[in-house]
């Protein structure tokens, strides 16, 4: 097998800084056109050069998505699309439809595909039939159990590498092949511009009296009868390795830098510890408690492990968080540390710092300063400077959050 490749999201060129800083082996990212997130910023042929160029600096590779199911009409604008992508020198492209990966043979021979998620790619025999025409990276369907997994890396070629979500949003459909949004917003979730209807709340409505929707439990706010918890696999890094997985996919093109910079971390130091510990990886609390301090919805393993039973939660689909950021950090220079704001925050707050490859460190802000060197109580204008003494030289970028109060949340993955 391949050294195994921590992958993560970017869907602007700050998430893209940020996972690079915070330790991935490689990302992937959307053009303006064919991708499955068409509410992220994405990158344009110019962008996606620059950014290509800086991920390369730093030995990370570069997967740009081509994954949607285009329209008749949208056939003709595919070879321009795939030009820009060679110019720009990515090192694979993410496709979901046959006749795209057909294109992409006959215009980029050279160019590495990889088969999305949305192919559906749920057995050997398909995989195989992918190698066939080319493909070099299977994205497996998120529905399959790891025994599953297992059987089809003991029967496909040893040079076609297998990729896994492991962390993130999981759709109620199957893969994201879902008509819901098309229906109720006319908006494509097969084209990247889902409303997430599996969110809302739902009611029974009787067709004589529409008037007079019905809760399906018992509750006010009616039910949550589609929503899933989010799927978050660290603790099980080691059975996915030996199963056969290549590559281990963070879901979050949407989500925020703070969200790439943090979960990325907290993969990249569960990788390196399971390899450092391959026989006996029982994951240090700091790096699981990691995962908990973004915006998530509850965890669960997904299909992994069989059935599902826990993975549906009908109470709310909102996202819960532990902690909010408050700053990044500029610079250090003797035993001061110089920050720009992101949220308001407070002299006597205490604090965690997360650099880069690092466990988060805390420090109570006895005192702070702002860029004149004024003592201050509050932080709490946009994109202030401030400063505070501290032991440590963080390096630029690191994150600077605050723990929010009466955080009651149980830190456990069903």
């Amino acid at each position: 097998m391949t050294q195994p490749e921590i992958l993560a999201p970017a869907g602007d060129m700050e998430r893209l800084h940020s996972a690079l800083d915070f330790g991935a082996d490689a990302v992937y990212l959307g053009g303006t056109m064919f991708g499955m997130r068409a509410g992220a910023p994405n990158f344009d042929a110019e962008s996606l050069c620059e950014a290509v160029r800086l991920a390369h600096e730093r030995n990370v590779k570069v997967y740009l998505t081509v994954n949607t199911l285009p329209r008749n009409q949208e056939i003709p604008l595919l070879p321009k699309f795939i030009s820009e992508a060679v110019n720009a020198n990515v090192d694979a492209v993410i496709v979901a439809d046959l006749g795209v990966l057909s294109i992409i043979r006959k215009l980029a021979p050279e160019m590495a595909v990889h088969m999305s998620t949305q192919t559906g790619i749920v057995n050997y025999q398909t995989a195989n039939v992918l190698y066939e025409m080319g493909a070099r990276r299977i994205v497996l369907a998120r529905e399959l159990s790891l025994q599953e997994i297992a059987g089809i890396r003991q029967n496909i070629p040893e040079d076609l590498e297998i990729e896994v979500f492991v962390h993130g949003a999981m759709c109620v459909s199957f893969s994201g092949r879902c008509l819901l949004s098309a229906y109720f917003t006319d908006r494509d979730a097969n084209r990247g511009a889902c409303a997430q209807p599996c969110r809302w709340k739902y009611h029974l409505v009787e067709e004589k009296r529409p008037h007079l929707p019905m809760p399906i439990e018992e509750t006010p706010e009616g039910t949550y009868i589609l929503n899933a918890r989010d799927m978050c696999l660290i603790n099980h890094l080691d059975k996915l390795r030996e199963a056969g997985v290549d590559s281990f996919k963070i879901e979050g093109r949407a989500k925020s830098a703070y969200y790439v910079s943090v979960v990325t971390n907290a993969y990249r130091m569960a990788m390196d510890y399971y390899l450092q510990h391959p026989n006996d990886y029982q994951l240090p609390e700091w790096i699981h408690n990691e995962v908990f301090k973004v915006s998530h919805r509850r965890y669960c393993t997904g299909f992994f492990f069989g059935h599902p039973n826990a993975c549906q939660y009908y109470e709310n689909s909102g996202y819960i968080a532990s902690c909010d950021v408050v700053g990044i950090v500029d610079h250090c220079e003797n035993g001061i540390c110089y920050a720009t704001q992101r949220n308001r925050f407070f002299a006597g707050d205490t604090i965690e710092i997360l650099a880069p490859k690092s466990q988060p460190v805390s420090l109570k802000l006895d005192e702070i300063y702002n860029e004149d060197g004024e003592q201050i109580e509050t932080v709490n204008h946009a994109m202030m400077k401030f400063s505070f003494p501290c032991s440590e030289n963080f390096p630029k970028n690191s994150l600077i959050r605050k723990p929010v109060e009466n955080d009651t949340e149980e830190k456990t993955i069903v």
